[in-house]
């Protein structure tokens, strides 16, 4: 089973305490949304609980999903960026792919993030309030939470999707130093499924 991860930035306005922890990369304020999903669109992990400055890697690491990956108690790949680090159960792409089975796995693995950033931009799209949340920290996670809920009973309904606006992916140019047995395993992958 594969699985594609990526963060979410939802902007809200200035909290009043700890208000530089809300601050992300771009000097906004923001919750950092891990989002989760399958290729019907159909959300099945999010992680809304942390201010914009907290790393998307961290966010994984802390995350119940990462600890049920690892201990084997959910089997499957994760797909995420190269803010990631590449883990046995979490492949991102390779840095600097050779020609031949390494380019056609980073193509395969950007054609199906692109279906966690289209599945955030229809969440965007149907839930304009998150666009800018006017509430405090806890209930923009809480309002987040509902939204993608009610986002997978119209997927599941078959509802109409709204027009999109799809961003361009956030590549975090923080790389941390990739795990060997990942790599391994990311390797084993590539020279299985796509050496010609």
């Amino acid at each position: 089973m594969w699985l594609g991860a990526l963060m979410a930035h939802i902007p809200i306005i200035a909290p009043a305490i700890n208000e530089g922890d809300y601050v992300n990369r771009r000097s906004v304020h923001s919750i950092n949304v891990q989002i989760i999903c399958d290729a019907a669109h159909v959300i099945t992990n999010v992680e809304a609980k942390w201010p914009g400055s907290v790393h998307d890697s961290r966010i994984f690491r802390e995350s119940t999903l990462s600890n049920r990956l690892q201990s084997g108690e959910v089997v499957g790949f994760l797909l995420g960026n190269r803010g990631y680090p590449c883990q046995p159960t979490l492949m991102t792409p390779h840095p600097e792919p050779e020609e031949g089975p390494q380019q056609l796995f980073n193509q395969a693995h950007n054609r199906t993030r692109a279906r966690v950033e289209m599945t955030i931009g229809l969440l965007k799209a149907r839930f304009q309030c998150l666009r800018h949340l006017r509430v405090r920290p806890e209930r923009a996670c809480d309002i987040i939470v509902a939204c993608v809920v009610l986002h997978n009973i119209a997927i599941i309904r078959g509802e109409q999707h709204p027009a999109i606006q799809i961003q361009e992916p956030e590549d975090d140019p923080i790389q941390p130093a990739d795990y060997q047995d990942g790599r391994t395993v990311r390797d084993m992958i590539c020279r299985s499924a796509f050496w010609q």
